[in-house]
């Protein structure tokens, strides 16, 4: 509960810019909270198009959905810090997005390179 409150206090202090922010933040983080673990079985990415006023929250969203036979706790680190570089040093939406989308195509080509040193020889 004094948690609660310190953030509520904290927040009404924030300007509207920052106390948006803040909030995408939140949900981000409550999403990573909500999130369910389980590897999905191997498969190609769906084809989710990109919306196009898409905010980094729902980029991150949707490419968890777009490749769900990736680990997450192996995307959050990088994920965390590009909602970092968007929230906190003001990189426009559109580039952190480029960049989530590079992330998670270089982790999905990892797995397919991991499941490729693992399976038997033709």
């Amino acid at each position: 509960m004094r948690d609660s409150k310190r953030l509520v206090s904290i927040f009404r202090r924030l300007s509207e810019t920052r106390q948006q922010a803040l909030l995408e933040y939140a949900e981000f983080l409550a999403g990573k909270e909500g999130a369910d673990i389980a590897s999905a079985p191997p498969g190609e990415p769906l084809p989710i198009p990109r919306p196009e006023n898409e905010n980094v929250v729902k980029a991150i969203q949707r490419l968890m959905q777009t490749y769900p036979m990736l680990e997450r706790n192996r995307i959050f680190h990088e994920a965390s810090a590009q909602m970092t570089r968007h929230l906190i040093h003001g990189v426009p939406a559109r580039e952190a997005i480029d960049e989530l989308e590079r992330i998670f195509a270089r982790q999905y080509q990892k797995h397919l390179d991991a499941l490729n040193d693992h399976s038997p020889p033709p």
